[in-house]
C-alpha cells in the first residue's frame, strides 16, 4: 500500500516553538512567556502542512481561526484564561461537534455540513485552554480498527507509512506521534483510544464509564460502551488532562482521581492475561512484550500472577452482535441520529456487512444484552484481590494498510478483526478503566504496546503503574528513533 515515492517514516519534530515537549511542557513555557501562543500555534500549523501529504490525519482545518484565538490569548491580561493547557494546540476527532466545523463521522454517507454547537465533551476538553486546529480522521462511524475510509486516503502510521495507525482515533494518534500536536482528542467504544495509541507508540487511557461527561451517542445506546479521552506522548499529559477534566465535571459515584504526578512506590498485585478467550493465540512478538513487561513490574516490586478472563465464553459473540446492532442502527436511522441528509447507499462494506450480520442474528440480542450488562458485576467480582490486570492491547502486531480495509470481503474482514481486536472490548462492556502503554518496537519499526486494566474508578492506580514503567524505562519518541536509525546508517556508511 506504500507508494514508491513515500519515505519509510515521517515526523515534524524540529527546534521550533513546540520543540520536543509534551503538552505539559509547552503549557509551562507558555505560562513563563518563553514562547508566545501565536508562535506555538504557527509551529503546529507548519508541522501539520509538512506531514499531511503523507499522513492524511486532518479532515477539516481550522488554522486561521486557531491563529486568531492564539493571538487573542497573547493579548489577554494574566489570569484571563486559567486553563491548565492554555494555548496548547490540539485536534478534535471528527465524530464530535465543534461549532463552525463539519462533522462527517468518517463517512461518505454524511454530506458537507457545519456544526452549530460544540458537544459537551468537546467543551470539557477545550475549557482546559486548548486551541483547536481542526478535526482528525477516523474510519466510518468508528467501526473499524484501522483508519482507512473507503472514500478517502488512508491515514498512515508515521512510524512506518506502509502500516495502519489503528482506529478509530487513528488521525489523532498519527498527528500526535508525528509531532504535529502533543495530544489530541480520542474516544473508545471497543478500543478506539487504546488501539491507535498502541499502533503509534502513545499513551491511551480509556476512563471508567461515567468518569467524564457523556459522549453524544450515549443516549441512543442500550449499553453505554463509549468513553472519551485523549492520546498523548507522556503519562503526565494524560494524568494532567484527567485531573483538569475532573475539575470541570466530577461524577460523585466514582472515587476522585486527583492529580497523579508520579509513581507512588506502592506494591500492587497484578493479574496477567496473555491469550484472549476467543481462541486465537497472541502472536510471539506481542506475547514476549507482555511477558517482558510483567518481569519489569516484578522488578519494581509488584506481584504478577496469571488470572482467568472474568467473562463467559460467549463474550466475543455477544460483543460482536452488539457491534453489529450499532451498525444496523446507524444505517437504518442515520438521518435521525446523525444528519437529515444521511445517505445509507454510501456506507462502506464493513457497515453493510455488520448490519446484515445483525439482521441474521437479531434473535440473540436479548440474551447478549443481558450478559453484557452482567459483565460489569462479573468483572468487579473478579478484580477482588487485584489492583490491575496486564494484557496485550491487540492479538498481533500492527498490520499493513489494506489488511483491514473496508473493501476486503466482509467474512474475511470480520475474521481478521476478531483475531486482532480481542482484548480491548472487555473494558468497554464492563465500564472499567484501561490504559495502553508503549513497551517495545518490531523489526519493522512499529511500536508494540501493553494494556493495564483497573478496578472501576481505579484510574489513579493505572496512572501510578504507567508512571513507574515510564520512569524505569522511558519509551522513545518517533524523533528519537529516527535519530538513532540515522546515526546507525551514518556509522555503517562510515565503516
Amino acid at each position: 500500500m506504500s507508494s514508491p515515492d513515500l519515505p519509510e517514516s515521517v515526523h515534524a519534530f524540529s527546534a521550533d516553538a513546540l520543540g520536543h515537549d509534551d503538552a505539559t511542557g509547552i503549557a509551562q513555557r507558555l505560562r513563563r512567556r518563553e514562547v508566545s501562543n501565536a508562535e506555538v500555534t504557527e509551529a503546529a500549523i507548519r508541522r501539520a502542512r509538512l506531514v499531511e501529504p503523507e499522513l492524511h490525519g486532518v479532515v477539516a482545518e481550522n488554522y486561521d481561526l486557531a491563529l486568531e484565538a492564539a493571538r487573542r490569548l497573547d493579548n489577554e491580561r494574566p489570569g484571563g484564561n486559567p486553563g491548565f493547557f492554555r494555548g496548547v494546540p490540539t485536534f478534535i476527532k471528527d465524530n464530535l461537534n465543534v461549532a463552525g466545523l463539519p462533522t462527517r463521522h468518517g463517512s461518505a454517507a454524511i454530506p458537507d455540513n457545519t456544526a452549530k454547537d460544540t458537544s459537551p465533551f468537546a467543551q470539557q476538553l477545550l475549557v482546559q485552554g486548548y486551541v483547536c486546529l481542526g478535526k482528525s480522521s477516523l474510519p466510518e462511524f468508528g467501526f473499524n480498527a484501522t483508519t482507512e475510509p473507503a472514500h478517502a486516503e488512508p491515514t498512515r502510521n508515521p512510524w512506518n507509512l506502509a502500516y495502519s495507525t489503528g482506529a478509530s482515533s487513528g488521525g489523532s494518534a498519527a498527528l500526535v506521534a508525528a509531532g504535529v500536536v502533543p495530544m489530541a482528542h480520542a474516544n473508545d467504544g471497543g478500543g478506539s483510544i487504546r488501539i491507535p495509541a498502541a499502533c503509534c507508540g502513545l499513551v491511551g487511557l480509556k476512563p471508567t464509564r461515567g468518569r467524564l461527561v457523556d459522549n453524544d451517542a450515549v443516549h441512543s445506546l442500550p449499553i453505554n460502551i463509549i468513553s472519551d479521552g485523549i492520546v498523548s506522548r507522556s503519562v503526565r499529559d494524560t494524568a494532567n488532562f484527567l485531573a483538569e477534566a475532573e475539575l470541570w465535571f466530577r461524577n460523585p459515584k466514582l472515587p476522585r482521581v486527583g492529580r497523579v504526578d508520579g509513581p507512588s512506590g506502592r506494591k500492587l498485585r497484578i493479574g496477567l492475561v496473555v491469550d484472549s478467550i476467543n481462541g486465537h493465540r497472541t502472536d510471539d512478538v506481542t506475547r514476549n512484550t507482555v511477558e517482558d513487561t510483567a518481569q519489569r513490574l516484578e522488578r519494581l516490586g509488584h506481584q504478577v500472577v496469571p488470572v482467568a478472563v472474568p467473562v463467559p465464553e460467549s463474550f466475543p459473540d455477544d460483543f460482536a452482535l452488539y457491534w453489529a446492532l450499532l451498525a444496523f442502527g446507524v444505517k437504518a436511522n442515520g438521518h435521525k441520529l446523525l444528519n437529515p441528509a444521511f445517505d445509507k447507499r454510501k456506507v462502506d462494506g464493513l457497515t453493510n456487512g455488520l448490519a446484515t450480520m445483525f439482521k441474521r442474528n437479531f434473535w440473540g440480542l436479548p440474551g447478549a444484552l443481558w450478559r453484557l450488562r452482567r459483565s460489569a458485576k462479573d468483572y468487579a467480582r473478579a478484580m477482588d484481590g487485584y489492583d490491575a490486570v496486564l494484557t496485550p492491547v491487540l492479538g498481533h502486531t500492527t498490520p499493513p494498510l489494506g489488511h483491514l480495509s473496508p473493501d476486503v470481503p466482509f467474512e474475511t474482514l470480520f475474521d481478521r478483526l476478531t483475531r486482532y481486536v480481542n482484548f480491548t472490548p472487555l473494558a468497554n462492556a464492563t465500564g472499567a478503566p484501561a490504559i495502553s502503554l508503549p513497551a517495545g518496537l518490531t523489526e519493522d519499526n512499529l511500536p508494540v504496546s501493553v494494556q493495564l486494566m483497573g478496578r472501576h474508578g481505579g484510574e489513579a492506580t493505572l496512572l501510578d503503574l504507567a508512571f513507574a514503567l515510564e520512569t524505569e524505562q522511558p519509551w522513545p519518541g518517533l524523533w528519537q528513533q529516527a535519530q538513532q536509525v540515522q546515526a546507525e546508517g551514518t556509522a555503517s556508511a562510515g565503516g
